[in-house]
């Protein structure tokens, strides 16, 4: 069946298609685009005075990794240590015997200075664990420690860590996933039809802010399951690409390889995705130079050749690779792999770094040659972080290096591509959101507009929209049917109440959604 969607203003983001106002799809293809009156189809969807663009696509999100990470009380907006120990004694109570006490988003800036640790926040009496916001390090109570076998300090492979007090007894901060696993991993799972039915959820209220697909930055058991569950009941909401994890304490690529052809109706695994690093509030990012801490000297691969090596085997494979490097260093070390690859052996494959939180000019301007696109969240820079540099982010840093931080507009002047995401449940899922404050260089929804550091580093609203549509096709590969209105392209579209390209950027997130259309199927709002 051939359907027309028509609307008042159509962006195809393509120069060889403007002015469109219909656009005619058959079997979740665009057949062409043009003016409605001029094209005929069996059904009319008539959007009226909604303006429609290609389909949103979250760059970096974790939709089902995510669904462990945000169990039990939501602390992402305790902003002192007493709400923190509030939230969490009323969480306390409402335990039944055996059950662990869970929280997460937690942001070290309400600790007031002091180091995350059990005590600091009360956590104590039962299996317990919180974690912090920038996911890559959490709190275990003294009982989840006992539970996990972890008495003391440890060695580990890659830079993880567990945190002890003089005399070498854990405070129960853990860095990086190989500390933190150790705890997680004992955590009561949920059932996989409780799961499906998150995910489920999760799928369609990320739909409802315009979504139409995410790069999925995991591919964690049961991943594979839940969509296959999902797409039995029907079509998924959006398209999900995954990238399961390569990290330093894996043995082997063949788990990372052989899941590269599989693939559903509407969710396929479409690379790799490493850490370099770790975060700047945890001291593992891999900087240049030492932090205000004295840390931030080590990447997370102690064997930075075993990285490399991984690398080269994925590239010369065809495997698009997404890296984690948040640290100036650990962009520049990552980049010159990218750049060295793909002299000795050809553009083989589509590889971005993810994150770049601060970097420095001459990196800038290599992403210019195309190497590796630039991959970044917003809501990362606008969502945690205070013009008056009082956070967490900014303290580790320093001043020099905050004002190297998060430079969408320096990136894309290169000629980088960059694709925007949210890092979900790191920060909030909603690509309004994050267009909005693209644009504006802080939160949409703070009462005080100083921007953050850097405000020319801000976005026009043409590049934040094309970070969520045009760019984010061309750091997975898939430009060639994806990012853009055109014939022959994915008939995956958003429908807005009013132009994204001209509304006030403080009013962009709250503009609402009227629909989706994703494979040719309309989803309203």
């Amino acid at each position: 069946m051939k359907i027309l969607h028509t609307a008042r203003r159509i962006h195809t983001l393509d120069p060889a298609y403007g002015g469109t106002t219909g656009i005619l799809v058959e079997d979740g293809r665009i057949l062409t685009v043009g003016n409605a009156d001029n094209l005929r189809a069996d059904r009319v969807v008539d959007h009226g005075d909604a303006v429609i663009t290609p389909g949103l696509v979250d760059g970096h999100s974790h939709p089902v990794y995510g669904l462990g990470l945000t169990a039990g009380v939501d602390l992402t907006e305790a902003r002192d240590l007493a709400a923190v120990q509030s939230a969490l004694e009323a969480s306390r109570r409402g335990l039944k015997p055996g059950e662990w006490l869970l929280g997460w988003g937690l942001n070290p800036a309400a600790l007031a200075g002091a180091a995350p640790a059990a005590a600091a926040i009360g956590l104590d009496g039962v299996p317990g664990y919180v974690l912090l916001y920038d996911g890559h390090s959490a709190i275990a109570s003294p009982e989840a420690l006992r539970l996990a076998g972890i008495d003391g300090p440890r060695n580990f492979t890659s830079s993880a860590r567990i945190a002890c007090d003089a005399d070498g007894v854990p405070t129960g901060h853990l860095l990086e996933p190989e500390a933190t696993e150790l705890v997680s991993r004992h955590i009561p799972a949920p059932s996989t039809a409780e799961l499906t039915d998150r995910l489920d959820a999760l799928l369609r209220a990320m739909a409802a802010t315009g979504l139409t697909g995410v790069h999925a930055m995991d591919f964690h058991d049961p991943a594979r399951e839940l969509v296959t569950l999902l797409e039995n009941r029907g079509e998924l909401p959006l398209r999900i690409g995954f990238n399961p994890w390569l990290t330093p304490y894996d043995e082997s690529l063949d788990q990372v390889l052989k899941p590269q052809d599989l693939a559903g109706r509407g969710w396929r695994v479409e690379g790799v995705k490493l850490f370099v690093d770790g975060s700047v509030d945890g001291g593992t990012a891999w900087l240049e130079h030492a932090d205000t801490h004295g840390e931030g000297l080590d990447p997370l691969w102690h064997d930075v050749d075993r990285f490399r090596e991984a690398l080269t085997r994925l590239h010369r494979a065809g495997v698009n690779c997404a890296v984690h490097a948040i640290g100036d260093r650990g962009v520049r070390e990552t980049l010159e792999i990218f750049e060295d690859l793909r002299t000795q052996y050809g553009p083989l494959a589509r590889h971005r770094i993810e994150h770049i939180e601060t970097v420095t000019d001459d990196v800038v301007s290599r992403f210019g040659d195309g190497a590796a696109s630039a991959s970044m969240q917003p809501l990362l820079c606008t969502f945690f972080n205070s013009p008056d540099r009082c956070d967490s982010w900014s303290r580790r840093l320093g001043d020099a290096r905050v004002d190297r931080g998060f430079r969408w507009a320096e990136l894309r002047a290169a000629g980088s591509v960059v694709a925007l995401g949210s890092d979900w449940p790191i920060a909030p899922y909603d690509p309004r959101w994050a267009m909005a404050d693209a644009q504006l260089r802080r939160h949409f929804a703070h009462v005080d507009p100083t921007p953050l550091p850097s405000p020319s580093s801000a976005l026009t609203a043409l590049q934040a929209l094309e970070g969520y549509t045009t760019h984010a096709a061309l750091a997975s590969g898939e430009e060639s049917h994806r990012g853009r209105i055109a014939p022959g392209y994915d008939a995956d579209l958003t429908v807005w109440a009013d132009d994204p390209l001209t509304v006030d950027a403080a009013a962009l997130g709250t503009l609402p959604i009227l629909g989706t259309v994703v494979a040719g199927e309309h989803l309203s709002a």
